[in-house]
């Protein structure tokens, strides 16, 4: 067994192109071959397998070997991208007229990184595996935010898309996401939904199995072989058909801009009174975010400790806004400078967060991703579809008029409030599994969002979250409201008035690791729960055999989820975490209230009592699930 780890090591230090992670594994192997237990532990761990490549597409530690961020791993998955990709559009191809024309324009892939150490690294072996093979390669001229890799998907009418970014993870991880589009996109999803959108099974299991038979194939070639391409695929420019790369320049960034500042309405609501306190948590979003605030006329003032890009994230050892503590800083700077609103982006810019002074408890009070969720909806339902031109069009250039009524959507584990409100107003709503992945995939869907603050107010031009043009958005609401003397608190009163009082919450069942997860849904399977928190349980869906309302099951759309709704209102959703070893249950209790006319105090008393039922219902599942 000790031979066999040591032989996969070499092998890998001899096909890895980074001088550093190679530095490391010969450290390791050295030490291990002279009988250093820890150093042989460390590479068991380090080789106990490969990072798992999902929907999500790939997100781990920095480091070296086949279960880290690095170069190699990076090239191993582009390689087996490209040919994935090029099976199914050789599939493709064999339905059209003249194959050469499509083979011609059909092969291109666009690539976006943010600042994160290493994330330029990884989209240069991701342009130069795909250039070898004559593929019409973009690759972003410095970081960005991945909206706007995204928004570059469909511009281009791309096959491929890659954003190298690890989100709002710690400093030391990076990640790595996949879109499709182009030909390769509608001919995997014939109705175009999926087009600029982040992939959805079975496409990330068929990408991992040719990633795994390519690594399989390198592991017999003669070790200097690998070591000078890097990848299984880097030898197809040998040939003559390597391409040359494409920059994509500060030109891509003034077009998302001006498109992001269509979207408001100057005539309808043309107040900009607003002071906004704005953090980037270190990350890419900020010259944007900036940028269009101030040109639509918002006063603007940026944590300049946090505006520039830094990997190191010195200020928020876990930049996620969502996190406690991780807005003391934005927080402190709107106080000293009497601002009335705080937007955050996480580190890649494709969520929001905000918060808000309350004057009943004369405390700043950051709102919950339903919160806001619930503030936007209602906006853009009373502003109706921000493009509606273009509200049915699977692709932003056609010019088809809609077939269908404007949709609003949410996942089914954010709060049922839009949907209540939904209803009121006589408008679509629709629920999807949880993942901006299956929001972009609803058809006339005008606004989406997820309780995990990913919002998206224009998605005919951008197919996933994007807490870029939300922030602009939202600005422009908080101004309308102010104008009018309403808080943003008050909103969320006139909103509970109208629909009801939805209160959500959230408990966590850490396990040991991630093979352990299934064992607690498997559990619940075996013994269902007849009722939580003292009410019975009148409606059950099990995600694995049963579909969500509105929609087909099929191998796409089932998952691992178990969903309760009980006599007295509550909705209680167990889902395993896709990337981390703890079981996520989702709680929400409801407080019915008398209309629009009901007074504060009754929307007060509705809010505690609904708050009371939630800690019934946490305390429950607590129970339940340990």
């Amino acid at each position: 067994m000790t031979e066999k780890l040591f032989g996969e090591v070499r092998r890998w230090i001899n096909a890895d192109p980074d001088a550093a992670t190679r530095a490391t594994l010969q450290d390791l192997l050295q030490r291990a071959e002279n009988s250093d237990a820890d150093a042989h532990q460390e590479l068991e761990r380090r080789f106990a397998g490969r990072l798992a490549f999902g929907t999500a597409g790939l997100r781990a530690e920095l480091g070296a070997g086949p279960l880290r961020m690095n170069r190699l791993v990076v090239r191993q998955t582009a390689a087996g991208m490209l040919s994935y990709a090029e099976e199914k559009l050789a599939e493709a191809r064999k339905n059209v007229d003249n194959p050469q024309d499509a083979l011609q324009t059909a092969r291109k892939i666009v690539i976006g990184f943010d600042a994160r150490h290493q994330s330029d690294e990884f989209a240069a072996d991701t342009a130069e595996i795909f250039s070898a093979a004559g593929w019409e390669v973009h690759l972003f001229d410095r970081p960005g935010p991945t909206p706007l890799l995204a928004r570059q998907v469909l511009v281009l009418d791309a096959e491929i898309g890659v954003m190298v970014t690890a989100s709002h993870n710690p400093p030391q991880d990076n990640g790595y996401k996949v879109y499709l589009g182009g030909e390769l996109s509608r001919f995997l999803e014939p109705d175009g939904l999926g087009v600029g959108a982040q992939i959805v099974p079975p496409v990330d299991r068929e990408i991992a199995a040719r990633i795994a038979e390519l690594v399989e194939s390198d592991a017999t070639k003669d070790a200097s072989a690998e070591a000078s391409d890097g990848a299984a695929g880097s030898d197809r420019g040998a040939a003559g058909q390597t391409a040359p790369v494409h920059q994509v320049t500060d030109e891509a960034r003034r077009s998302y801009e001006a498109e992001a500042l269509e979207l408001l309405d100057t005539e309808t609501y043309p107040q900009r009174d607003l002071h906004v306190v704005y953090t980037a948590m270190h990350g890419v979003g900020g010259e944007m975010v900036a940028s269009l605030l101030r040109a639509a006329g918002f006063t603007l003032t940026p944590v300049t400790e946090q505006h520039k890009p830094d990997p190191d994230f010195p200020t928020a050892a876990f930049p996620n806004p969502e996190e406690p503590g991780a807005l003391d800083l934005a927080l402190k700077t709107a106080e000293s400078e009497a601002a009335d609103i705080v937007l955050a982006n996480d580190p890649d810019a494709d969520r929001l967060s905000a918060a808000v002074y309350d004057e009943r408890t004369e405390n700043w009070r950051q709102l919950s991703g339903d919160e806001i969720g619930a503030l936007l909806g209602r906006h853009l339902l009373e502003r109706g579809p921000l493009r509606p031109q273009v509200l049915n069009s699977p692709t932003p250039e056609s010019t088809e008029a809609p077939d269908a009524a404007p949709v609003l959507a949410n996942s089914i584990v954010s709060s049922r409030l839009l949907e209540r409100l939904c209803q009121v107003r006589g408008v679509g709503h629709a629920a999807t599994l949880t993942g901006f992945k299956w929001l972009a995939r609803v058809q006339n869907m005008s606004f989406g969002y997820e309780e995990a603050i990913g919002f998206n107010v224009d998605p005919a031009h951008v197919k996933d979250k994007d807490g870029v043009s939300a922030a602009l958005i939202f600005a422009e609401m908080a101004a309308s409201l102010k104008s009018r003397g309403i808080s943003l608190i008050d909103a969320l009163d006139e909103i509970a008035a109208e629909a009801g009082v939805f209160v959500t919450g959230q408990v966590t069942i850490r396990v040991s690791d991630l093979s352990e997860l299934g064992k607690v849904t498997a559990a619940l399977r075996a013994e269902a729960p007849t009722e939580i928190a003292g009410s019975p349980v009148v409606e059950s869906l099990d995600l694995t055999q049963d579909p969500l309302p509105g929609t087909e099951l099929n191998e796409a759309t089932t998952t691992d989820a178990l969903i309760y709704l009980t006599e007295a209102g509550d909705r209680v959703i167990v889902r395993p975490s896709g990337t981390e070893p703890k079981v996520k249950c989702y709680l929400e209790a409801v407080a019915e209230t008398p209309g629009v006319d009901a007074a504060a105090e009754v929307i007060t008393e509705a809010r505690a009592k609904a708050a009371h039922r939630l800690d019934e219902l946490r305390k429950s599942m607590e129970t339940m699930l340990s």
